[in-house]
């Protein structure tokens, strides 16, 4: 790919398609202050992800899992400011049009290619968080009937019934034009969220202090890959950083704030993880609601982050729907291709016998590229006769670590779905 100001000029625009940071009131938002753009960060990055990270600390350690979620924290905020940076220098340059989303810019970068780069990324990433959605919803009502394994009705187990009767009203959900009337279940969906897995964190330092289970402190690196694509799943909003800059007022100060942000969010990671795995030690399960015991408050944390999760999954496959209406309806609302995404994505969640398995498998694949590979590799283009031999080699290493990471990563992931003890 070669970086040719042609793409941005005037004459070669970017199409006025609809792009994957349609806002979610349908206007466009007034600037928002530092603390509001503290809190986009916040909620555009925690997510599912989350909730896979003990058992990754089971599987690396609890050191080596910390170590492992910092840095990939770090460098997912070097290369969000990386994509902050390249579209800055790109508009900054007579002729270049706004660049308002990540695809815009590998529109302006590398012309079609580049935009079908993103796109295909953001399909893919977006899909396996709602194939995610679905294992985690279906797997923990199982668990609150007691019965994850044994066929109930017409040799289905309870995770496939459960699976398939959210079908038809996330087809209902997914059939909505506009995320204007999504938006109130939105707001009540994070609200849930946020009490839930608080419920979780004191639950477990309860627990802890009670079990005190044997903990591994490294995992060796055979389980490296595993626990950085759990790790680069959690982290998962690079997508949003673009519209979230946008709409800062102090724009010099948003660099600040994401920093914070991240580190904030890190902090929160980290003792989600480290409290579970604390709790429980060997016997933390790949969902971790699924340790916790019987109980009242232990059903009602479940029921929340299914419900979190459940009116979540249309909002998550909004981009999804974005760009294939415009990539094979010409931008118009299609039913029939919504529904058959729906479709596609509850097989493929049939198929995966472990939620934090799945997350390591997106994280290493799709996340890294899309996270790391694309935002140095545009950088690299755009800034390519100013950059020193030290950045230069930096950006490069990036490039290439993703790439490993997204090869080697994909592969123990699928082994590790595939094993017979996962």
């Amino acid at each position: 790919m070669v970086f040719s100001k042609e793409a941005g000029s005037s004459s070669y625009s970017l199409p006025p398609y609809p792009r994957e940071d349609t806002p979610l009131l349908g206007k466009a938002p007034p600037l928002s202050s530092n603390p509001k753009t503290f809190a986009n960060i916040f909620i555009s990055i925690v997510g599912a992800g989350v909730l896979g990270l003990p058992y990754s600390f089971k599987q690396t350690g609890w050191l080596m899992g910390l170590l492992m979620l910092f840095s990939v924290a770090f460098l997912t905020y070097h290369c969000m400011m990386l994509l902050v940076h390249t579209r800055r220098k790109l508009e900054s340059l007579t002729g270049f049009t706004k660049i308002a989303s990540f695809g815009d810019l590998g529109f302006t970068i590398c012309g079609p290619v580049g935009r079908f780069a993103v796109d295909a990324m953001i399909v893919l990433s977006q899909s396996g968080f709602c194939v995610s959605y679905l294992i985690f919803i279906s797997s923990t009502l199982a668990f609150l009937t007691n019965n994850e394994t044994t066929p109930v009705f017409l040799g289905f187990t309870p995770k496939v019934l459960f699976l398939w009767a959210c079908f038809p009203f996330q087809l209902g959900l997914i059939s909505v034009r506009t995320l204007t009337h999504l938006a109130p279940l939105s707001i009540f969906a994070d609200v849930v969220d946020l009490v839930a897995k608080s419920v979780v964190m004191v639950e477990d330092v309860f627990v802890s202090v009670k079990n005190r289970p044997d903990l591994k402190v490294f995992g060796g690196l055979s389980v490296f890959l595993y626990g950085i694509g759990v790790a680069v799943y959690a982290f998962e909003g690079i997508g949003m950083v673009l519209p979230l800059e946008s709409e800062a007022k102090d724009k010099e100060k948003f660099g600040r704030i994401l920093g914070l942000g991240m580190g904030s969010i890190s902090v929160l990671f980290g003792l989600f993880g480290g409290l579970g795995y604390f709790a429980f030690g060997e016997e933390t399960k790949g969902i971790i609601t699924t340790n916790l015991g019987p109980g009242v408050i232990s059903f009602l944390v479940q029921l929340g982050l299914c419900i979190n999760l459940f009116f979540t999954f249309p909002i998550m496959m909004n981009p999804v729907n974005e760009v294939m209406e415009r990539r094979f309806c010409g931008s118009r609302y299609s039913l029939w291709l919504r529904w058959l995404m729906v479709l596609v994505i509850s097989l493929v969640a049939l198929l995966v016998p472990n939620f934090a398995d799945f997350l390591s498998l997106v994280g290493s694949s799709v996340c890294v590229v899309l996270s790391f590979v694309l935002p140095a590799m545009f950088h690299l283009i755009v800034f390519k006769q100013e950059l020193g031999w030290k950045c230069f080699v930096w950006d490069g290493a990036i490039v290439v670590f993703g790439f490993v990471i997204a090869v080697t990563g994909t592969y123990t992931s699928v082994m590790e779905i595939l094993s017979p003890t996962s």
